[in-house]
């Protein structure tokens, strides 16, 4: 028993000091089952490349990028260039025909329009922050999951191993009672109580088999890989068990989380963009403030001149100054106002939802960890102290002052107290990690798993 309990997994994420800078240069990774055992950080890259969440949140933050270049242009001057031929004909024998032809340049540009496109932009930028934030947030979500799935694939291992190594003993103890049977020292009714117990502990290891299996398919499901292949997962190295558990301070970890959640700092980027709108829908009201300039030229082959000297003699051009003046819009900027003043309540009010979840998160994630540290501790003492039952009850039977169901009743208590070691040891691991999601610090660079 001492190997399975050497051999449990814990899952340790480290609280780094600032949220990770998750870049979005990740390009799909093939993978095959050849290629040798996965670790947790090849499948968390291959995760990150291949996810279709991650790809959906980067296109939309490139799409709020391209908004931001849009906006950005809109102070720029255009430039059009334009040109009109025709062919006139005579009437009658003695009429005459002739050619003409005009072009020109034109532009213009807005040189004030009540902060509209001023506002407009800080709009996009604000907007491209958010998508930004919800993209980095999109990836801690899926880090969290495959760490997690990993977690519990090395969970169900270990449970696993504990019915395997239970089998390994039933099995001895089987073998004894054959021979106390035979010797006729014992009763033939323990023989057949035992072989039952062996049975049913070839159930147990079928079913923890089967829960392994399918772990390895939730990670498959994650990572995206080929359903059909074949695949294993890496080990992770030997956890110092020196080492006691990490100790946390409430308060500092809500204002860690408000410093460093993603979504708590994509939602108060959208509050200023809601604010922006409500400043381009009031600069409805301001005049608007355009230039405009325009060269042009023509020619005539019925007139005199050379094309050359015509083109000289006819050029012009122009330059202008238009103030636009809104009088009556049919209550449109009004309207505009008022919807855009709805829309920046809103934000605020999930700002504030958003805020009051990442905490309530954060205490019940403290709480969850207080109770699994006091659950390993308490299922450790249990295991020795089933340990210890198990093997008195084993040298009663043996000098014949116990009966068999004493035996069996120990070693199903040490079993039970086997198994939730693991799953205490797995609580405590996954609460760790859930509080790395909660405060916003969970990235790729910052998860691993020590066993």
């Amino acid at each position: 028993m001492t190997t399975s309990r050497a051999g449990l997994t814990a899952l340790v994420v480290a609280l780094a000091a600032a949220a990770t800078p998750l870049a979005g240069q990740d390009t799909t990774t093939t993978r095959t089952a050849a290629s040798g055992p996965i670790t947790l950080g090849e499948a968390i890259r291959i995760a990150l490349a291949q996810n279709s969440s991650v790809q959906f949140a980067r296109n939309a933050t490139a799409l709020d990028s391209l908004s931001v270049r849009q906006f950005r242009n809109q102070f720029l001057p255009n430039l059009s260039a334009s040109s009109q031929s025709s062919q006139a004909f005579g009437n009658g024998s003695k009429g005459q025909n002739s050619f003409s032809a005009s072009a020109g340049l034109s532009s213009g540009i807005t040189l004030y329009n009540g902060g509209q496109n001023v506002n407009s932009l800080r709009e996009a930028e604000f907007n491209l922050q958010a998508s930004g934030r919800d993209y980095g947030r999109v990836r801690q979500t899926l880090v969290f999951t495959v760490a997690s799935d990993f977690l519990n694939l090395i969970t169900q291992q270990e449970q696993q191993r504990v019915q395997q190594e239970n089998l390994v003993a039933q099995q001895e103890e089987l073998t004894q009672l054959e021979a106390f049977a035979k010797a006729r020292t014992h009763p033939i009714g323990d023989l057949y109580q035992q072989q039952a117990a062996v049975a049913a502990t070839r159930l147990a290891l079928a079913n923890a088999r089967n829960a392994t299996e399918l772990a390895k398919v939730d990670l498959i499901q994650d990572l995206r890989l080929d359903p059909r292949g074949t695949y294993t997962f890496a080990p992770p190295p030997p956890r110092d068990t020196t080492v006691p558990p990490r100790e946390f301070n409430l308060d500092s970890l809500i204002a860690v989380a408000q410093a460093q959640r993603a979504d708590v700092q994509a939602q108060r980027f959208r509050v200023e963009a809601a604010k922006r709108e409500v400043l381009v829908a009031g600069g409805g009201r301001l005049p608007v403030v355009s230039a405009n300039g325009g060269y042009s030229s023509g020619f005539n082959s019925a007139a005199d001149g050379s094309f050359g000297s015509q083109l000289d003699q006819r050029r012009g051009g122009s330059l202008g100054l238009g103030v636009s003046v809104p009088i009556l819009d049919r209550g449109a900027v009004s309207i505009a106002r008022q919807r855009a003043r709805i829309a920046l309540e809103n934000e605020t009010l999930s700002l504030r939802d958003v805020e009051e979840t990442v905490v309530l998160e954060v205490r019940r994630a403290f709480l969850a960890y207080q109770l699994a540290r006091e659950q390993l501790t308490e299922s450790g003492a249990q295991q020795a102290a089933a340990a210890l039952s198990l093997e008195a009850s084993q040298a009663r039977y043996r000098d014949g002052v116990s009966t068999f169901v004493e035996v069996a009743l120990a070693r199903a208590t040490l079993i039970q107290a086997q198994s939730a070691v693991v799953n205490a040891r797995s609580s405590l691991a996954f609460q760790r990690a859930l509080m790395s999601y909660y405060t916003g610090v969970l990235g790729q660079a910052n998860a691993r798993i020590e066993r």
